[in-house]
């Protein structure tokens, strides 16, 4: 598909489903069978002229998607907007041999300004540049995550999670000195002290926590009204996945957690984890909560979660569709987790 005004390129990629991928694989952000072009990275300057090469373009870690909201946008390298882009271009991956980096607009500010929700929980806001204005819009990627395909929403978590790293490691942690892009934006190197600093991501567990036919979730201080979710923490230095869900739902709840398994993992660019989504059994039902970590928990019988689903609930309202949580509680409900 060709916005043809503006030469700017759609590509619709069908998710890879082999005989050998799980149910669990089709969580948001995952599933599509990425070329990263890994082996290409210390050579991508020459990618860029080649004329097949593509990019995504992205504006305060929001990517370019359709109007529609459907689909991200892929721009020719000698398109317009190209120009109000950084110099550090991110190969993202080789889609059909083409390569396909990513470009952020750092300068770039709409005629209306910035919108005052810019740094809200999640910003509703739309921008057009003026280069595409009418046939697509910069917009938050967790408002369009779920419109997108897999390989759409693939890439442009990568893309929001790379940019973000490098925003926010800058500078060397051995000497401090300006480090400097390096390997298509897979790395930054220490032009002082030589270290090499790599992109990070931060591992993170999510757990459907059951006991009967019960499902325990909590609300974090300061979450907007009606919003519950399965309880989640960060593992620690030294520690399993399945230890990190015990510590974290005695920690939060007070609730003891016996036998522990693995589910599905998302990528959650928001700003750089992996979700890695737990079973757990409860031993104990009793709720003892770090007022801390959690403004309130609860246990949800299969029925009432059903209701929640429906949008019926009186107090609880649906998990966001697209995130973990609720790949996790939907399957529960269906009886389809693997």
């Amino acid at each position: 598909m060709c916005l043809a005004q503006f030469e700017v390129f759609v590509t619709k990629v069908t998710p890879w489903h082999g005989n050998i991928m799980r149910h669990a694989e089709t969580v948001t952000f995952g599933g599509s069978g990425l070329d990263r072009a890994a082996d290409a990275r210390k050579d991508a300057a020459a990618l860029w002229n080649d004329p097949s090469a593509r990019s995504l373009v992205f504006w305060k870690g929001k990517p370019l998607v359709s109007v529609a909201k459907d689909c991200a946008i892929r721009v020719p390298l000698d398109h317009p907007i190209i120009a109000d882009a950084a110099a550090d271009r991110v190969l993202i991956a080789r889609e059909d041999g083409a390569p396909l980096f990513a470009v952020e607009l750092r300068q770039w500010v709409p005629d209306e300004g910035l919108p005052e929700s810019i740094n809200s929980f999640l910003d509703p806001s739309e921008q057009a540049h003026p280069t595409v204005a009418g046939e697509a819009v910069f917009a938050e990627l967790r408002a369009v995550m779920t419109g997108l395909n897999a390989r759409d929403a693939e890439v442009t978590a990568t893309g929001r999670a790379i940019f973000e790293w490098h925003r926010t490691h800058r500078f060397c942690s051995t000497c401090g000195e300006l480090s400097d892009f390096a390997s298509a934006g897979w790395q930054r190197n220490c032009p002082v002290c030589g270290r090499s600093h790599f992109p990070r991501t931060d591992p993170v567990v999510i757990m459907l926590i059951t006991k009967d036919d019960r499902v325990l979730v909590g609300r974090s201080p300061g979450w907007p009204e009606g919003m519950y979710s399965l309880l989640a923490g960060f593992i620690e230095p030294g520690e399993t996945m399945e230890a990190a869900v015990r510590r974290e739902v005695l920690e939060e709840a007070g609730v003891t957690v016996g036998p522990v398994g693995y589910l599905a993992s998302q990528p959650w660019p928001f700003p750089a984890s992996l979700m890695f989504g737990c079973w757990g059994e409860a031993l104990t039902d009793d709720i003892t909560l770090d007022p801390v970590e959690l403004d309130d928990a609860l246990w949800v019988s299969r029925k009432d979660m059903e209701t929640v689903f429906a949008g019926q609930h009186p107090k609880i309202k649906p998990a966001r569709r697209g995130a973990i949580a609720h790949f996790l509680l939907e399957n529960w409900l269906r009886n389809t987790l693997d």
